[in-house]
């Protein structure tokens, strides 16, 4: 990766869900990547947004409104898909590190969005080598795993809690 401005989103990735009030005082999310556009460019933030998750509409699964988010804000930033997929091998293949019920928390969370996530890197115009996306593929094989042992069985129709 020779690009500064992939590289300054990368690790601004959370800045703007984790630090907004601390980015922008007083302010909240758009303020935040206002602050970013200002100092690193309306690129780099257009490319933290693509990865920010959303502020979540009252009366709505906040799990359903991120896997939404995601998938739209990711089908048209291919280079956001390369951020997301590290900050998720990160998150989501690193939970094998995680214990107590977070672990639980953070796999219905993630489980989810391997499929769309193994085919937003399968697509052509995600900038990544045929041999990168194979590996991020297997990693996501992996994650799969992973969660299918964290998450208990369900019975067919049953919702998760």
């Amino acid at each position: 990766m020779r690009d500064a401005d992939i590289a300054t989103a990368a690790l601004l990735h959370d800045a703007v869900e984790d630090h907004a009030g601390e980015l922008a005082p007083g302010g909240g999310q758009r303020e935040a990547l206002a602050v970013i556009a200002a100092q690193f460019g309306d690129r780099v933030a257009g490319l933290v947004a693509a990865v920010t998750n959303p502020d979540y509409q009252p009366g709505r699964d906040h799990g359903e409104q991120y896997r939404e988010h995601v998938a739209a804000s990711l089908d048209a930033s291919p280079w956001a898909r390369v951020i997301k997929i590290s900050d998720f091998a990160d998150n989501g293949i690193g939970l094998i590190h995680t214990t107590g019920p977070r672990l639980d928390k953070l796999a219905r969370k993630y489980a989810p969005l391997v499929p769309a996530l193994r085919e937003l890197i399968a697509r052509p115009d995600t900038p990544l080598s045929d041999e990168v996306k194979a590996a991020i593929c297997g990693q996501l094989d992996r994650a799969e795993q992973r969660f299918a042992a964290i998450l208990p069985a369900r019975e067919p129709g049953t919702a998760a809690s």
